[in-house]
């Protein structure tokens, strides 16, 4: 046999051998009453390849960043129109002061419009005799004569008490934000009287420095009257605006209250 043919029967002797191998094994192994189990060469398993296990990255989830609401727009309501008749203007100033007299003593028409009159005629250094915002005292003015001469009686003075009561009762804050509530419309009466380019505000603390200025005399004042007037006998005090002549006329303790009170308003303005 050929090398050549050797080469190629190697497969056939190694399958033949191992056929051979089975059939003897069955066919020339002693038999016994019960046959022996047939003893089988376990077949090594299979080795599989090991896989490495493909982890999949958890997809990427996109959370959306929170968009931040817009806040609903404020309903800011229509302001309710200004309140400028005389019983409620009156009732809001009597509620600044807990002096009984205020309700009697304060006029009750066209309160605003002579406040405002009031005020621009001071700061001219003038009395609105016809818009006032208080009524007269009820009480005449008096005077007494000694050595030949007249002089204020200071029976006079008391008069303007329950006045001076009134205005040092008025809780200064609380007036003051009455006069902004109520601005806008004293602004617009001010504007139809008084010069355009003039705030009220300016006028205010003028007619308030007008009264400030009132100089401080020695008391008793003498006066006299030619008419049916009185009159300083003084031509210095004669001489001075009509307003401070009348603060004068209220006696020295009664102006020393009022122009306390004053200055405490034109601090706080």
């Amino acid at each position: 046999m050929s090398e050549e043919s050797k080469k190629s029967l190697v497969p056939h002797f190694t399958i033949g051998a191992i056929v051979l191998a089975i059939v003897l094994a069955v066919v020339l192994w002693p038999r016994e009453p019960e046959p022996e189990p047939v003893i089988v060469a376990p077949v090594p398993p299979a080795i599989e390849p090991t896989v490495e296990p493909i982890i999949e990255e958890p997809p990427t989830i996109l959370i959306p960043e929170p968009v931040a609401e817009k806040p609903e727009p404020e309903i800011i309501p229509e302001p309710l129109p200004l309140d400028v008749s005389d019983g409620t203007v009156k009732t809001k100033l009597l509620a600044l002061s807990d002096y009984d007299e205020f309700a009697r003593l304060l006029i009750n028409e066209a309160l605003l419009e002579r406040f405002v009159i009031m005020t621009n005629t001071l700061a001219e250094e003038n009395l609105a005799d016809n818009n006032r915002v208080l009524v007269q005292p009820e009480q005449l003015f008096r005077t007494y004569r000694q050595a030949d001469k007249e002089w204020i009686d200071p029976a006079s003075y008391k008069r303007y008490a329950p006045y001076v009561d009134i205005f040092e009762s008025l809780e200064i804050e609380s007036l003051l934000q009455l006069y902004q509530e109520y601005k806008p419309a004293i602004e617009k009466i001010y504007s139809e009287i008084g010069n355009p380019s003039d705030s009220f505000d300016e006028k205010l603390e003028e007619a308030i420095d007008v009264l400030l200025d009132t100089p401080e005399v020695p008391f008793p004042v003498e006066v006299f009257t030619d008419s049916v007037m009185y009159k300083f006998a003084d031509r210095q005090l004669e001489s001075l605006p009509a307003p401070q002549k009348q603060l004068l006329r209220t006696g020295p303790e009664n102006m020393r209250r009022i122009k306390a009170k004053l200055r405490e308003i034109k601090e706080t303005l």
